[in-house]
């Protein structure tokens, strides 16, 4: 039997389903207010979020939103809001939301949700032990030591850092790369046979698949929360790593008769998490290329930024989403990786009201720094021209004095 669903390509630019943007927005309309909500005045959002405030599940709720979009969001809902009932709390980060949602990009998840639903209703797992995060049987003991111990001394003694900002370790068990490889292999024959057509990870790849698309959204949601953010809230506060919210989780594959390469890009994402999943496979290295904003994401490349990193299946890299990096051509065998962008909301949002130098974007550094240069050099010239002129006034004086 054929499943009659096409859909649109997912375009790289596009946040991940659910990912809202809702901080500090303006002050919402009193209209529609539920009864025993706050006042207008009361209705902004924190900027920082109440990490102790544990959130109440959304798993239930249904729509156009990602229930984990409102886990996060809650965190960010005013004082006087976090003790409301669910309902009041719900459709006031709904109307947040909403301020940042337009109608169009509604319409799209939407149907995208949808795709996701007709695949979720057919598609038989293989591997029903992926769909549920386990933490022993997926992790390898070495890092889930460096987890629980939680401060950047464990991560970091599990970790080599070849370039500023690029991270490797070693991370997952060989038997949950052999079984998720098998899971996409799976999925990709029942899509063959039902002659469905899917969505590829992005853009730039024409071989792949999204995993979220398939059921395991949920897991790697947890894979995301638990096991990357604790080291990106230490490794990349500066870029949302403490705030992560939204994934979007996916593998490719490269080989004969598969992508070859991968061109110079940067990912949509704040946090790149990318683990070699197998198989046999030479060539196929990730090469870096410095950390750019988006006026700088195409600027000169400096001799100390050039790096690149061979893939090991089970070991992963860590990175900004903002490094700008490439693949280059797998020359024999197949290499398939196990890619999460992770997003943060909150860090875009901030973005939008940014006005000088970012801290983290190489070139902006450097331009701040000859900035820095060029203000000392001229505070140095406007003192030797006081100073000179002071000099001849004195001269002047005792002449006159004289």
């Amino acid at each position: 039997m054929a499943l009659d669903g096409p859909a649109e390509r997912r375009d790289e630019a596009q946040a991940a389903m659910g990912n809202g943007n809702g901080v500090a927005p303006p002050p919402l309309r009193p209209a529609g207010r539920p009864s025993g909500a706050p006042a207008c005045a009361d209705r902004r959002l924190r900027l920082n979020p109440n990490m102790e405030h544990k959130p109440q599940d959304y798993s239930d709720v249904r729509g156009e939103y990602a229930p984990a979009v409102y886990s996060a969001l809650e965190r960010h809902l005013p004082p006087s809001v976090l003790d409301a009932n669910r309902e009041i709390k719900l459709q006031l980060m709904r109307e947040v939301l909403g301020h940042y949602w337009p109608h169009g990009e509604r319409n799209k998840v939407q149907r995208h949700r949808e795709y996701r639903q007709r695949i979720l209703n057919h598609y038989k797992p293989l591997h029903k032990e992926l769909y549920k995060m386990r933490p022993s049987s997926f992790f390898l003991p070495t890092f889930l030591e460096a987890i629980r111990t939680n401060t950047e001394e464990s991560f970091r003694s599990i970790m080599t850092e070849p370039v500023p900002g690029v991270y490797s370790f070693a991370m997952l068990q060989p038997n949950f790369c052999e079984m998720l490889l098998q899971e996409v292999e799976n999925f990709e024959k029942w899509v063959h046979t039902m002659k469905f057509k899917i969505m590829r990870p992005n853009t730039m790849n024409k071989y792949g698949a999204v995993l979220d698309d398939f059921g395991l959204e949920v897991m790697l949601n947890q894979f995301m929360e638990q096991f990357i953010a604790p080291m990106s809230t230490v490794l990349y506060p500066e870029v949302g790593g403490g705030t992560l919210d939204t994934h979007h989780a996916f593998v490719v594959e490269y080989g004969k008769d598969r992508d070859v390469e991968l061109g110079f890009h940067v990912d949509d994402s704040e946090v790149t998490l990318n683990v070699c999943l197998g198989k046999q496979f030479s060539g196929g290295e990730l090469y870096f290329r410095g950390i750019r904003c988006e006026n700088h994401v195409n600027s000169e490349t400096q001799h100390e930024e050039m790096f690149d990193y061979s893939h090991v299946p089970g070991r992963a890299v860590l990175h900004r989403g903002r490094h700008r990096h490439g693949a280059r051509p797998t020359s024999s065998g197949l290499r398939i990786n196990l890619l999460l962008w992770c997003r943060s909301s909150v860090f875009r949002e901030m973005k939008k009201y940014q006005k000088d130098f970012s801290g983290w974007c190489g070139e902006c550094k450097r331009e701040k720094k000859e900035r820095q240069i060029h203000a000392v050099k001229a505070t140095k010239l406007v003192n030797y021209h006081f100073s000179k002129t002071c000099t001849v006034h004195v001269a002047v004086n005792s002449m006159f004095n004289s």
